[in-house]
């Protein structure tokens, strides 16, 4: 989005303020938001907060999985949504039992700690996409009013 900027990028861990597996997209949006939000109080001095939350919602009886981010910065609020896809029964049906995404699939999959690494995606995709391509373009779609200042968002 800024060829001609070098960005350094840190990452914290804030709290979301939301469920740990929030089961709406506008308890996952309100997780990224408090994320941003709580970022910019641990890191006063940062040109740009990122909140990243991921989710999942019933529709029709399936699970689907989605992601949002938001970016805060000079008053402005950028917001993006990844691709959805949706969860095995297996993994489903833990998650709706109240477990988290990431445990879930550690379950199902026998894996360990699969949510810091490639993700469900990357499990579900044989890292076709993984869990960091799954969230770039959401990032991207984000920055979009830090783009273009010249509108009114």
């Amino acid at each position: 989005m800024f060829p001609e900027l070098e960005f350094q990028v840190e990452g914290i861990d804030v709290p979301s303020g939301v469920s740990d597996q929030p089961m709406t997209d506008e308890e996952t949006l309100a997780g990224a938001l408090n994320r941003a939000k709580n970022a910019s109080k641990a890191v006063a001095q940062a040109d740009y907060w990122v909140g990243i939350e991921g989710g999942c919602q019933d529709q029709n009886n399936e699970l689907q999985v989605f992601a949002w981010v938001v970016v805060l910065a000079d008053r402005r609020v950028g917001k993006g949504k990844t691709g959805t896809f949706y969860l095995p029964r297996e993994v489903a049906s833990l998650v709706r039992q109240g477990k988290e995404l990431g445990d879930a699939d550690d379950i199902v999959f026998g894996r360990s700690n699969s949510k810091q690494q490639n993700g469900s995606i990357g499990i579900l995709t044989s890292d076709v996409l993984d869990r960091t391509a799954f969230y770039e373009q959401a990032v991207i779609m984000a920055l979009v009013p830090f783009k273009n200042l010249n509108l009114t968002w």
